[in-house]
């Protein structure tokens, strides 16, 4: 089966707004953080720098001063003052070869080895390219090199903006997931309350009809022997008959809403054919030129509860009759097997007005309606059915004016066991 393109319209509804504010406003106070941060690195870095530049020049002055033992102060400022900077230093001979170093995390300040060494020409070259080299002359003949890296605090605040922004946006997402829960589960309880209403008040009035059928067969099958039988009783008798049973399954129906139901392999396609035929016969009163299609391939057995899943595909077929022109109205109902997810796919296919793209992102919230009268219920009741009780899934693949396409996927036997 040819699977039809999703809706493309884009619709932003008010709860989408709200979350774009929301994301919004986090994006500006991240963003006002984060150049608040590196405000203050900046700043930092243009400190260890002053302080680098005195060093160098204190070194310089030391080196270059003719009453003076040169590497003996030379020594000793590295010693007790360099030494004592919070930020890591190499110090460079003549041909770049490290000859001090000082506050490097993974070199200590005596290991010479040959990967050390390699370590720190590394590290040289990354703090040449950051901060540069200041050059330490002596004599005009004799430089050194003086290199620096950022301290451990300006590494930690570089990285504190990411870190917070990420926690506050794992918070939102944690609430805004939260929130949906709390409001699903709400509508679960809505629901189940509802339907045990419900069954509770359809049932009185079936168990006194279900009392008078049984006072009007009898009192019909003792009439007078003679008499002709009222043929108006029987049709009478054997129609309420049937709308007793269609109210009795109705009452079913939502008294299974709410509890786990029972799933068995059925055939779907013997289902489906009978909600089909079902509304075929009541076309007269919704609308002479509607024709009902259904087109079947072959199926694997589907777990199911028919009680259920029959109210699902009413809601659908209910929904596109009423969608469709009474003169020229088309519905289409198309089965397939899904091989490759072991699934079989319906599509519901009608050539009414369409649905709207401001509508097609609500349809399945309890409430939502676009008909002057209605509770909104009927395509949640249709998701509820398919995805919580059945596993699979209900969606709106396609709508346009003429054109307007629903798929319900449903798992078959393999994959349940699988």
């Amino acid at each position: 089966m040819r699977l039809l393109g999703g809706t493309s319209d884009l619709y932003i509804g008010k709860s989408t707004l709200l979350k774009i504010f929301l994301l919004g406003g986090v994006a500006i106070i991240s963003a006002i953080f984060i150049w608040y941060t590196f405000s203050v690195i900046e700043k930092l870095q243009r400190d260890t720098r002053d302080q680098v530049e005195k060093y160098v020049l204190l070194w310089q002055l030391a080196a270059n001063s003719p009453s003076s033992d040169s590497d003996t102060e030379l020594q000793f400022i590295f010693n007790e003052i360099i030494q004592k900077a919070n930020f890591p230093i190499i110090v460079l001979d003549e041909k770049h070869e490290p000859l001090y170093w000082r506050n490097l995390s993974d070199v200590a300040e005596n290991d010479t080895t040959a990967v050390s060494r390699a370590r720190l020409r590394k590290e040289a070259k990354e703090m040449s390219d950051a901060n540069g080299e200041f050059p330490l002359i002596f004599a005009e003949t004799h430089a050194n090199y003086l290199l620096y890296g950022d301290t451990e605090a300006i590494k930690q605040l570089r990285r504190m903006p990411f870190v917070q922004i990420g926690i506050v946006l794992a918070f939102m997402i944690v609430g805004m997931i939260g929130f949906q829960n709390i409001r699903r589960s709400e509508e679960r309880h809505i629901w189940v309350g509802m339907a045990k209403e419900a069954a509770h008040q359809l049932g009185t009035p079936i168990s006194s009809l279900m009392g008078w059928l049984e006072v009007l067969g009898s009192e019909h099958s003792s009439d007078i022997a003679s008499a002709k039988p009222n043929e108006l009783v029987d049709e009478t008798v054997s129609n309420m008959k049937v709308d007793v049973d269609r109210l009795q399954r109705v009452a079913n129906r939502f008294g299974l809403i709410g509890s786990v139901p029972d799933l068995q392999p059925s055939n779907l396609a013997g289902l489906v054919d009978e909600v089909a035929e079902y509304y075929r016969r009541r076309l007269p009163f919704q609308g002479d030129g509607i024709r009902i299609d259904v087109t079947h391939a072959a199926l694997s057995p589907v777990p199911l509860n028919p009680e259920l899943l029959t109210w699902a595909f009413e809601n659908l077929l209910k929904n596109a009759i009423q969608a469709v022109d009474s003169k020229t109205g088309r519905i289409e109902i198309m089965s397939g097997l899904r091989t490759e997810t072991n699934s079989v796919l319906i599509e519901v296919k009608d050539n009414g007005k369409g649905i709207t793209a401001a509508a097609a992102r609500k349809i399945f919230r309890p409430g939502f309606t676009t008909k002057k009268r209605g509770w909104g219920l009927g395509l949640t009741l249709v998701k509820r059915i398919v995805e919580d009780y059945h596993g699979g899934s209900v969606y709106l693949n396609k709508s346009k004016p003429g054109e307007t396409v629903f798929h319900i996927v449903l798992p078959t036997v393999a994959k349940n066991k699988g």
